[in-house]
């Protein structure tokens, strides 16, 4: 049953009028057990909240004029804040449009920097 819950979660947020066809469309996964809080995304065009996200969910999309495989990440897990903080994106290519989901995962809420890891996914 929950599968079931989940896949339709999924196809809803999915959803063709939720989404920018000639824009890049970002939106992100919790992965972890962990629930998150204040979650500020920002791929080198200013920050985007995005507010919270329980363990396991996912966002809707938000429209970035400009994002990469990976992105500066701001959370907090039980009041603590956790950073992903990108040196630069020298040698990156620029997403192209179309619809990706950031997962966003951690094993363990202790640590500021390092805890947290980002990979991108191609909707």
């Amino acid at each position: 049953m929950m599968i079931l819950l989940t896949l339709i979660t999924i196809f809803l947020s999915c959803s063709e009028s939720d989404v920018n066809k000639s824009a890049v469309n970002i939106r992100l996964a919790n992965t972890s057990i962990y629930d998150y809080e204040n979650i500020i995304i920002n791929t080198t065009t200013g920050d985007v909240n995005f507010g919270d996200l329980k363990s396991g969910s996912i966002s809707d999309y938000k429209v970035f004029e400009t994002a990469y495989r990976y992105a500066y990440v701001k959370l907090e897990i039980n009041g603590n804040i956790f950073r992903i903080q990108p040196i630069d994106y020298v040698g990156e290519t620029p997403l192209k449009n179309g619809n990706y989901t950031y997962e966003i995962h951690t094993d363990s809420p202790n640590e500021e920097y390092g805890a947290l890891s980002i990979e991108l996914v191609v909707d």
